[in-house]
């Protein structure tokens, strides 16, 4: 099992990695057989795993809560259930909230957790690929509005990340994709590392091979773990964590969070940001290649040529990212590096789209 660790001193969490099922002794730390339990999952997650949580879990008192699968999920209503079905089991600050089920489940989770009370635990227990490298680690929770994606949250650490590669061999081939995604974007943002695990072993990770994937999941998470723990609340380095997704929460808008994953659309804005990287001059003609071959070899689509600057563009200027009135994007330059920048030519990012 390996150990990592995200979060200053005082809100500084632990994370767990393993291939094997989770342990009672590694899921019941700090809780006693009095705290109530409140587990957060969706229809979608095998009535098998959902026994097995409870079986292991101390607690006389396990409640649970199945919310329908998808996007459509992230919304007001489905937080108001939650913090009505909190009220009638009587939950105090003492009591506990776990997200078992994918991003969708750990953001709403974490933002009812978040507000209930002004705040109560929760720990995280992603059980897909996407959830794992990116939305259980960090601290972000939130629901979408009709006028655009996680436009509604908080920051807000939980208390443990488990993470067990055992969910991942039932979860279908649409949605291990979009979990590859997110891995490709750490591998593109700095972790050279990483990217040469992608490339070299293309066939094992096509093929969820257990080694393979502990290893991208590891150097996913130390690389989000590194950026988080200095800038919780994305008030600097912690933005170049959003490259792809400014097109990418785009055309899922666009899609109305139907039918394309997150994973997917954030694979498509990666290319977009990587094409408008090089229209800007920051990265060669060759790594522009590198990075589109590289994406294409994982089985992950990059075809964006339904999608068009105007239909994107109302959706990108109600974005978070826009400060001050103006766009910022998050761009690559020649040794793969991401950055922050408000200062392009909206030429080139048209052209990106050409």
């Amino acid at each position: 099992m390996i150990e990592l660790s995200a979060g200053k001193t005082t809100t500084k969490y632990k994370i767990y990695i393993s291939k094997t099922a989770l342990t009672k002794r590694v899921l019941n730390q700090n809780i006693d057989k009095d705290k109530k339990i409140l587990v957060i999952t969706d229809s979608g997650i095998p009535n098998k795993y959902i026994k097995d949580l409870k079986k292991q879990l101390i607690s006389k008192s396990v409640y649970v809560h199945i919310i329908d699968s998808g996007e459509k999920s992230k919304s007001f209503r489905t937080y108001q259930q939650i913090i009505n079905k909190l009220i009638d089991l009587k939950f105090s600050r003492s009591d506990l909230i776990i997200a078992f089920g994918g991003g969708v489940v750990g953001d709403i989770s974490g933002f009812c957790a978040s507000s209930f009370l002004r705040g109560i635990d929760y720990i995280q227990i992603p059980t897909t690929l996407l959830a794992q490298v990116d939305s259980s680690v960090g601290g972000k929770t939130a629901i979408n509005v009709p006028q655009g994606k996680n436009l509604v949250g908080a920051f807000y650490n939980p208390r443990l990340v488990l993470i067990s590669t055992v969910y991942l061999k039932t979860l279908s081939e649409k949605e291990y994709k979009s979990g590859l995604g997110e891995v490709v974007k750490y591998s593109l943002i700095g972790n050279k590392k990483l990217k040469t695990l992608l490339e070299e072993n293309t066939e094992k990770v096509v093929n969820r091979n257990d080694k393979i994937l502990i290893k991208i999941i590891e150097e996913s998470i130390k690389t989000k773990s590194k950026i988080v723990t200095e800038d919780e609340k994305e008030s600097g380095i912690r933005a170049i964590l959003n490259f792809g997704h400014t097109f990418g929460h785009a055309i899922e808008a666009l899609n109305k969070y139907k039918n394309l994953s997150h994973g997917a659309a954030i694979t498509l804005g990666m290319i977009i940001a990587s094409k408008i990287s090089y229209y800007e001059g920051h990265i060669e003609s060759h790594q522009l290649d590198n990075i589109i071959n590289m994406i294409d070899s994982l089985n992950l689509d990059t075809d964006y040529s339904k999608y068009n600057y105007s239909d994107l563009i109302k959706y990108v200027k109600s974005d978070k990212k826009i400060s001050k009135g103006k766009l910022n994007l998050v761009l690559i330059n020649k040794q793969l590096r991401a950055f922050k920048t408000s200062k392009f030519d909206k030429k080139n990012v048209v052209r990106a789209f050409n």
